[in-house]
């Protein structure tokens, strides 16, 4: 069983990459909506919430983790190890690094929270690479205006255009989106930064490795979904996102 977790309903991207890559695979998601988001908070809160949210995908039955959240990663991905040294958790980082060198010709930039660009750790491991250029750009508008579903608005294109520009001027050739909200902007964001320009989605990276480390499948997968604060509204952008109704069960985490 595969456990899933994100500050909120971002994750739900990554959701979306397991199901087209492994449609049988069992899983459960949970989103911390009731505290979102992440990326504006103390990386000592940050932690706190991931250990939350890891100790309850474990007493539900996950025997390996996915965290669909690059602020989580950033910030708590050495506590949670240490706290389930027997529990295989992939993080959303290394893997989009990973893909950003195999493609980039030298320049790439990183777009994400305040919390994942402040933790300076795509820039440190990009940098490792000798001839790598790292341009980074907090982007916190981006996660609201993913949640309006403003995905295409004037004015979402006018916010890419002013946190995007100094990535365009600058000449990154590979642009990771380090959020796992993101994704749902790549079009804009691709129309923005042309396309001579190449976009790593971090939750299809890590997707992407945890398919290839092996998964169990079934024939009828258990698939459950969870929220800290459920509304209507999580639950319409859910049926988009996944393009299928969505039921969430409401968890109080203690």
């Amino acid at each position: 069983m595969i456990g899933l977790f994100d500050s909120g309903i971002g994750g739900l991207t990554v959701v979306r990459e397991l199901l087209r890559q492994a449609t049988d695979a069992s899983f459960i998601y949970l989103g911390d909506t009731a505290r979102t988001p992440y990326g504006n908070k103390s990386p000592e809160t940050i932690r706190r919430y991931a250990l939350e949210d890891a100790e309850f995908l474990v007493a539900h039955g996950a025997t390996s983790i996915v965290i669909a959240c690059n602020s989580a990663s950033a910030a708590a991905i050495d506590a949670l190890r240490a706290a389930f040294p027997s529990t295989p958790i992939f993080e959303v980082i290394t893997p989009a690094v990973d893909d950003a060198l195999a493609v980039t010709k030298g320049r790439v930039g990183v777009i994400g929270t305040r919390a994942t660009i402040g933790s300076g750790i795509y820039q440190r491991k990009l940098s490792a690479k000798p001839g790598v250029d790292v341009v980074a750009q907090a982007c916190p508008l981006f996660v609201p205006l993913v949640e309006e579903g403003w995905l295409e608005d004037a004015e979402t294109k006018r916010i890419v255009k002013r946190y995007l520009s100094p990535l365009r001027s600058q000449g990154v050739d590979t642009l990771i989106l380090g959020c796992t909200h993101y994704p749902l902007l790549a079009p804009v964001i691709k129309r923005y930064m042309g396309n001579r320009v190449a976009l790593i989605d971090s939750g299809a990276s890590v997707i992407r490795r945890l398919v290839a480390s092996g998964i169990q499948r079934s024939a009828a997968p258990d698939q459950h979904y969870f929220l800290t604060d459920a509304s209507n509204r999580s639950t319409e952008i859910a049926h988009q996102w996944l393009g299928k109704p969505i039921r969430f069960e409401t968890v109080v985490l203690s």
